[in-house]
């Protein structure tokens, strides 16, 4: 059985669980004094767990929010920060009315529920003080993946930065989390097909990074690019906002990738270990990569390197030890700059702030080789995980995973947009792309 401790299924899980539990005090016992075995939380799993998903929740607001702000041109700060703090509001509600339901309960059709879930969680119906996921409170396990299912969708936006109509994004995320988010994340930590498959992916590679990657590249490909793009001056408006921006993210990313393991103990550590070694080594990667190429190195790039960084190893984290974790981070940071600076310039699309360059590339990257690095020393038991241990074909099922999200994402994206498109249009008037949006959609401006 495929172990991703993001969310295997906390029903099927729990049950396995309690099962393997009460049979192995049955075979000790032998079966004379055996107890029924009841799920217990467990108070510092809980206290760790609340941690990690205030530390996700960072990372949208403020820190994806300053990351994107600092990108953008002057004009258009108030609106990028705008559109993600407005993501937070609409994704909670969301996830609390239907995107839990549907990627966490199982489907009563045995057949259906291996691509989307049931309806037993609709408005967090019977889910009480007492409901137990794993050793935490259930309402803890909702609310961790509720920061992810807010982050994701708010990725998205630095693709089409500067030209989306703030409606329009509203009524296109809305309908992105419920038929493009909620059945990746069932397929791979709901107990869906790609979890039965094999795929491994402890805290997000592909339902959040190769998932919003692939969906940003496909957005700025259907608005287009911004009116001038090539010949005016685009740069950042303030760099130091975005290194704010990403050190927040950096510091929020350890609750997303040692939170995944749903407990206080080794594996999270390494996990925590794993995922500040292959940042820093993206870093330098991507640093000693423009310094080559450009002649310099840029503090953006740096930035940039680290995001790359955090990217691939989330997908790895809790299946690969420290020196996976440095050849993960050097892969990210050289191909994620080559990605967003040679290869971008090459086809011409007009991602504003390399979302698929960094977060579709680095996801790839890091999925790809968690099939190689993961190791059986890290996750557990004695049955070869990856390349290194012998198992190669753990590649081909993380490479089945990736080409499952590409598709059904880049696909399901591309009708989301047009029927948000027929219905409420798409982009800002030319007028109101020149003056900026956030004088012409907020009212505000920053002086």
């Amino acid at each position: 059985m495929n172990e991703n401790r993001n969310g295997t299924g906390a029903w099927s899980k729990l049950s396995l669980g309690a099962t393997a539990a009460t049979l192995g005090l049955l075979a000790t016992m032998g079966g004379a004094f055996a107890e029924e075995v009841v799920p217990t939380i467990n108070s510092g799993d809980t206290a760790w767990m609340l941690t990690s998903t205030a530390l996700v929740l960072l990372m949208t607001i403020p820190g994806l929010a300053l990351f994107y702000g600092g990108m953008v041109r002057k004009k258009n700060v108030v609106a990028i920060s705008a559109q993600n703090f407005a993501i937070v509001g609409v994704m909670t509600v969301l996830w609390m009315v239907i995107g839990y339901s549907l990627a966490f309960t199982a489907n009563p059709s045995e057949a259906v529920n291996a691509y989307i879930g049931g309806f037993d969680r609709l408005f967090l119906a019977g889910l009480t003080v007492g409901s137990i996921s794993y050793t935490i409170p259930e309402s803890l396990f909702m609310v961790f993946q509720m920061t992810f299912a807010i982050i994701t969708p708010a990725l998205i936006t630095g693709a089409f930065a500067d030209r989306m109509k703030f409606s329009s994004l509203l009524v296109f995320m809305s309908l992105w989390l419920v038929f493009i988010y909620a059945p990746i994340c069932h397929w791979v930590w709901g107990g869906g097909f790609l979890s039965a498959a094999g795929v491994l992916d402890f805290a997000g590679g592909t339902v959040v990074h190769i998932n919003a990657g692939i969906a940003g590249l496909v957005a700025c490909l259907v608005l287009g690019p911004r009116k001038g793009y090539g010949t005016e001056n685009m740069a950042p408006h303030n760099v130091v906002l975005t290194m704010i921006g990403a050190a927040l993210l950096w510091v929020g990313w350890f609750g997303f990738n040692a939170g995944s393991e749903l407990a206080a103990d080794g594996r999270a550590a390494m996990a925590m270990v794993v995922t500040q070694i292959a940042t820093g080594t993206a870093v330098l990667g991507w640093m000693f990569a423009e310094w080559i190429v450009h002649k310099k190195p840029t503090l953006l790039g740096m930035c940039s390197g680290a995001v790359a960084g955090l990217v691939a190893i989330t997908p790895a984290s809790g299946f690969v030890d420290p020196m996976g974790g440095l050849w993960i981070g050097l892969a990210a940071g050289v191909i994620c700059f080559i990605a967003s600076t040679s290869v971008k310039r090459a086809i011409g699309y007009d991602d504003a702030l390399d979302v698929f360059g960094v977060h579709g590339i680095g996801g790839i990257v890091g999925a790809v080789l968690t099939g190689v690095f993961a190791t059986m020393a890290v996750k557990g038991g004695d049955v070869p995980v990856g390349g290194i241990d012998g198992n190669w074909g753990q590649v081909y099922i993380q490479i089945k995973g990736i080409v499952w999200t590409l598709v059904y994402s880049g696909v399901g994206t591309f009708v989301l947009l047009m029927i948000t498109k027929i219905f409420f249009g798409l982009r800002v008037s030319p007028q109101e792309e020149v003056e900026g949006l956030d004088i012409n959609l907020h009212g505000e401006t920053v002086q």
